[in-house]
């Protein structure tokens, strides 16, 4: 008896602590979506023209799934203090209560008040930049605020905010809602089993809404909602407002971080010149790196193309098209496009780093990685790099696009590629809107559909398609697309027959190729003068092999197909990486004498390695790139022509130098002041 007594007072505490905790949750969550739709009322003239009122509840539930685990965080940074405090003294549990609250409500109430000034200012929530006021003169900084933004009146509403969100939640706390609802003891009044039941139930519920908040509003990581997936609007402002200001000071603070440990290489201005001279063949006798990068276009080996799509396959590596894994089936549309006579294949071709943005930033500005973090430096949105490929394709005639299956706020990729001087942007908000997929973005045939839609016949375009699909969480409905599993187990090694995350793995790659081969069929009869280049932006996911080669783990496909392009387009042993793909194409396609500048070198004259972060590559090697001295392994089924390892490590050298100086400093070479010459 006396048991059961202590018992129910303990429950009684648990109960009461844990609606405590519920209700400040739901209040901030609350508070954060008001907050969101109060700054799209008052910044509505940023929205864009076309946008519905479709988009807009979009952006507020999108919004407030991703607030779930604000309020969360909220929470605990109030409640945990709370609680413990109260186990010692209850008195004082109170006090820190209030104490917290008050604090979380002057801090929320200050940020949304800068958040209205700084959209003004700079057209996005809180980001990187906001970490480089401590660089700046503070005096200035905040005569700037008072003068232009009314800083001492903000302060004064955003005080008078937090009394009134701090009171609120006060109010909040001391009604007894269960109570008034007949929610306490409802259950317990049945007896044990209603005791237990309503244990159980208040557990439960607990638990549920932990998951939620873990997870950004959903009970799996799969479908998760955080900072780099949450814009889902066609809508730039829209994708900003999903934000809430402690996720956008989150995001600035990540940018921040990953630009911070870009830890840049040791190169010397001499060296860096010696490396790019010996690469252009010429003296060192300037310390312009233009005169070093710049090249003139021997020629077009094809008629100019149309159209020109460069499809970025997520995870598509070139394993797959190996002759020792024909029997998956998984490869055999793309490997049907490399079999016809207007196609162009390269199977030794390395990604530009282990990440879809390294592919990004190797293709749209030409610079390999070398630990830095473009798509999160100021000088990334200043001007396109001089190596920059779209800016050079429209000089050649072409309007580009850049079309991205997936969120436009996904590493700043909407604001970078523009930056880097792709004239249009199209991502997940631009997608038909019957699109299927994931977090990540639309299924694979809803973004080519968009594509062959959106391209019009008579405008030369140069268009970069990502895709998504075949990237974790898998969830396209292979069984709907006609995925025939049982071939493809028959194929596998004992071991992984009844692997059934492997065979969802590889059903997805067999959806991407099935994709793609339809894809391409569609452009060739829409856009007879067309040319498709189809490369995998990394590789190393997935493998059947548990411990694969590197030339399996690493390597991607390099397809180029469409009119006047034959199969010995390449040089007979070309191998190369992200960057050589502008200079193939402009050799490809550009009239001789066309002056164009890059770091890599075309595969249809002279380029015979590749190398990225981590391995290099040649038509008949691979190697770890950071050994010493570096180790050649040979690919299997290749002859044994020698290599010279030295001219690798300088080619190594080299790539790496120029990419890590031309972002950092520029084109110019100065030993005293590096940071004081442009671009």
């Amino acid at each position: 008896m006396a048991t059961d007594k202590v018992n129910g007072v303990k429950w009684k505490g648990f109960y009461n602590l844990t609606f405590r905790w519920l209700k400040v949750f739901l209040f901030y969550l609350t508070v954060l979506s008001l907050c969101r739709v109060i700054f799209i009322e008052i910044l509505q003239e940023y929205i864009g023209n076309g946008v519905t009122a479709g988009d807009v509840w979009l952006a507020v539930l999108s919004g407030a799934r991703l607030s779930i685990q604000t309020a969360g965080i909220i929470t605990m940074v109030i409640f945990v203090p709370y609680a413990f405090t109260r186990l010692i003294y209850k008195k004082a549990g109170y006090i820190v209560l209030n104490v917290l609250s008050g604090l979380v409500a002057v801090t929320t109430a200050v940020l949304f008040f800068a958040s209205i000034p700084y959209y003004h200012q700079f057209h996005s929530r809180f980001h990187q930049i906001l970490f480089n006021a401590v660089n700046d003169d503070m005096y200035a900084l905040l005569i700037s605020l008072v003068q232009e933004f009314n800083l001492p009146l903000r302060l004064c509403g955003a005080l008078l905010m937090a009394f009134v969100l701090w009171w609120l939640l006060d109010k909040f706390l001391a009604c007894q809602v269960s109570e008034r609802l007949g929610l306490q003891g409802i259950l317990s009044k049945r007896g044990k089993g209603g005791i237990w039941a309503e244990r159980i139930l208040v557990i439960g519920g607990l638990y549920l809404v932990a998951r939620l908040i873990f997870f950004g509003g959903s009970l799996s990581w799969e479908n998760s909602v955080n900072w780099e997936n949450a814009g889902v609007t066609r809508d730039q402002f829209l994708n900003e407002a999903i934000l809430d200001d402690y996720q956008a000071i989150y995001r600035g603070y990540r940018m921040n971080g990953r630009l911070l440990s870009s830890e840049g290489l040791d190169f010397t201005p001499e060296q860096v010149r010696d490396l790019a001279a010996h690469m252009a063949n010429r003296p060192a006798d300037s310390n312009n790196l233009a005169v070093y990068l710049t090249k003139n276009a021997q020629g077009s080996t094809i008629n100019k193309p149309k159209h020109i799509f460069l499809v970025l396959s997520e995870s598509f590596a070139n394993w797959p098209l190996l002759d020792k894994y024909a029997d998956l089936h998984i490869a055999d549309n793309v490997k049907k496009i490399i079999a016809g006579d207007d196609t162009a294949y390269c199977g030794t071709f390395l990604p530009n780093g282990g990440s879809t943005v390294s592919a990004v930033t190797g293709i749209v500005t030409g610079l390999a990685d070398a630990n830095l973090y473009l798509t999160t430096m100021p000088e990334s949105f200043s001007a396109p790099y001089p190596t920059a490929l779209a800016p050079q394709m429209e000089q050649l005639g072409y309007e580009t696009n850049f079309w991205y299956a997936g969120p436009a706020t996904w590493e700043r990729i909407e604001p970078f590629t523009l930056s880097q001087g792709f004239d249009h942007f199209y991502g997940r908000g631009d997608m038909p809107k019957e699109a299927t997929g994931s977090v990540w973005g639309c299924d694979d045939e809803y973004l080519y559909q968009a594509v062959l839609a959106g391209v019009q016949v008579d405008k030369p375009s140069f268009n970069i398609v990502l895709n998504v699909s075949n990237h974790s969480p898998f969830n396209v409905d292979l069984t709907a697309k006609g995925f025939d599993s049982a071939t493809v187990a028959k194929a596998l090694p004992d071991s992984e027959k009844n692997n059934t995350e492997l065979m969802t793995q590889l059903g997805h790659f067999w959806y991407a190729d099935r994709e793609l081969g339809k894809f391409v069929e569609a452009v060739k009869q829409k856009y007879p003068d067309s040319m498709v280049i189809i490369v995998g932006d990394h590789a190393e996911r997935y493998n059947i092999d548990k411990k694969p080669n590197i030339y399996e783990r690493y390597g991607v496909p390099l397809i180029i197909t469409g009119k006047g392009v034959r199969e010995n387009t390449f040089i007979p042993a070309a191998a190369g990486s992200h960057i050589d793909i502008g200079p193939t194409l402009v050799e490809l396609i550009a009239p001789k004498g066309f002056t164009y500048m890059s770091i890599g070198s075309s595969l249809t004259r002279s380029n015979t390695m590749g190398v990225n972060y981590a391995v290099w590559l040649t038509h008949d090697y691979y190697g770890e790139a950071d050994t010493l001295p570096l180790t050649p392994l040979l690919i299997e089924g290749s002859q044994d022509p020698g290599i010279d390892t030295l001219e690798l490590q300088i080619y190594i050298d080299t790539i790496r130098s120029l990419s890590w100086w031309v972002p950092k400093y520029g084109l110019i070479l100065d030993e005293v002041l590096p940071y004081a010459n442009g671009r």
